[in-house]
């Protein structure tokens, strides 16, 4: 059987996965292969998701849809140093770098590696065979097949992704970088799949990139289960800087136990159509989920961003604060949900989406939700689309600042409250950079690194002037 056949068209997919059932294997539990005969049920049921589904309403993929893809059934088994194929030019910026290549993991020794302080980081398919009960116990546990459709999708196909295991007690010395790269000279639709796993009083800091070097069409469905244990820890950082030909479909999945503590930042630079869904259960007392997020969208891309948190044991908190600067046609949607369960008292829930748009054509949908059980609690949320402040405007002016300067410092300083949550001061100052260049105009779509600039700006921001 060819492994690249045309998709994406649904009934194809039902016949395809009935052909590939002997490739698409993880590990040699049976659970796996009853799960993805209910996911692939799933999907048919559903199909793709579409505009009259009020859940994407403001998100049209018909277009990313009717590309001739091409999607890749067994996994890559070449060889190579992840290193050479990504390079990341941050000062002062070491991490343990893993890579997936077209779908696949790439590995240059071994297909599962253990890190000095214990640390388990390789393909998700050798950790399948390698850790069967591990494995059994977290996947497909926490990613909705039942509701989902492009999660069923990704169930239903998943072949390699990326594994992460720290165990009880253990803090990652220094970031695990994941990249996910795509580089084919034809259209591509790939499905992958992660399975992240913090053991109790563990602690790891987490950079996740997204790439594309080929500047062809590119459909990208991806999964990602994260359990952080009890008195653990979870930095997270999500970068986003695709090209105008990339669809990239995120579907995160966070499990918090007592006394856990997550930090999630998504930053979007640039991407033709994303999608992010981050779904946070709070299923420990005492337990903390901070959510951050910035896009900056121009030309006619498009970003949505969705967040669901759900909070199922008292004495929680959460924080979010997603902010968008939208120019020419672009547009954005935001849509963030607070359940607060009934056993959930003592709660502390806040929302808040901030948009500027800078032309009459750029588009923001936002909708803040809370859905409230409990009656001891502290929750609040918001949302604003509005324009460049011209009073502020007005007043650097006035100082001597020329107009663009002055509209450069106001967004600057808008994004700049979004990079200062992030607690790595080398990506921190890039970051900064990145938007400081992303908001001149000077930033498109990478050659190698989603952090790759070589060239200086010319004009520094100094804060001191705002």
């Amino acid at each position: 059987m060819d492994n690249k056949i045309m998709v994406p068209e649904p009934e194809r997919m039902q016949a395809l996965f009935r052909e590939a059932a002997g490739s698409l294997t993880l590990g040699n539990n049976g659970h796996f292969s009853a799960l993805r005969n209910e996911a692939m049920q799933t999907f048919s049921r559903l199909g793709y998701p579409n505009r009259r589904q009020e859940a994407w309403k403001y998100t049209d993929l018909e277009a990313a849809l009717q590309v001739p893809y091409r999607i890749q059934l067994i996994p890559s088994e070449e060889r190579a140093d992840a290193s050479k194929i990504f390079q990341c030019e941050i000062h002062n910026f070491e991490t343990y770098l893993f890579s997936l290549l077209n779908g696949s993991y790439v590995w240059e020794h071994s297909p599962v590696s253990v890190l000095p302080d214990g640390t388990v980081v390789g393909s998700l398919r050798a950790a399948a065979l390698q850790y069967p009960e591990l494995f059994a116990h977290h996947y497909g546990k926490y990613a909705d097949i039942r509701n989902g459709a492009l999660e069923a999708l990704n169930t239903a196909f998943a072949m390699d992704g990326i594994f992460i295991w720290v165990p009880d007690g253990v803090e990652v010395e220094k970031p695990i970088q994941m990249v996910n790269i795509v580089n084919l000279k034809e259209n591509v639709f790939i499905q992958p799949r992660n399975l992240i796993i913090i053991g109790k009083n563990a602690k790891l800091t987490l950079v996740h990139c997204d790439d594309s070097v080929q500047h062809q069409k590119n459909f990208t469905n991806a999964v990602t289960e994260f359990i952080i244990g009890e008195n653990s820890e979870l930095d997270y950082y999500k970068l986003q800087n695709k090209d105008d030909d990339a669809t990239l479909i995120n579907n995160n999945y966070f499990h918090l136990s007592d006394y856990s503590r997550l930090t999630s930042n998504t930053l979007t630079y640039n991407g033709g159509l994303i999608r992010n869904e981050s779904k946070v259960k709070i299923d420990g007392s005492g337990a903390e989920a901070n959510l951050y997020g910035l896009y900056l969208m121009d030309r006619k891309q498009h970003v949505d961003n969705r967040v669901f948190v759900d909070h199922a044991k008292p004495h929680s908190v959460s924080n979010e604060l997603y902010k968008g600067i939208i120019d020419d046609d672009a547009s954005a949607a935001f849509y963030g949900h607070i359940l607060v369960q009934r056993d959930a008292q003592q709660t502390n829930a806040y929302q808040n989406n901030r948009n500027i748009t800078l032309t009459d054509r750029a588009r923001v949908e936002t909708n803040p939700f809370l859905e409230i059980y409990a009656d001891d609690v502290k929750c609040s949320h918001g949302a604003t689309v509005g324009q460049l402040d011209q009073d502020a405007l007005f007043y650097l002016k006035s100082r001597g600042i020329c107009d663009r300067n002055a509209r450069m410092l106001l967004m600057y300083a808008f994004a700049a409250e979004i990079a200062g949550k992030i607690t790595i001061p080398a990506l921190r100052v890039r970051t900064e950079e990145m938007i400081e260049k992303r908001l001149k105009g000077e930033l498109s779509i990478c050659d190698q690194c989603v952090l790759h600039c070589k060239d200086q700006p010319e004009f520094r921001i100094d804060m001191s002037l705002v």
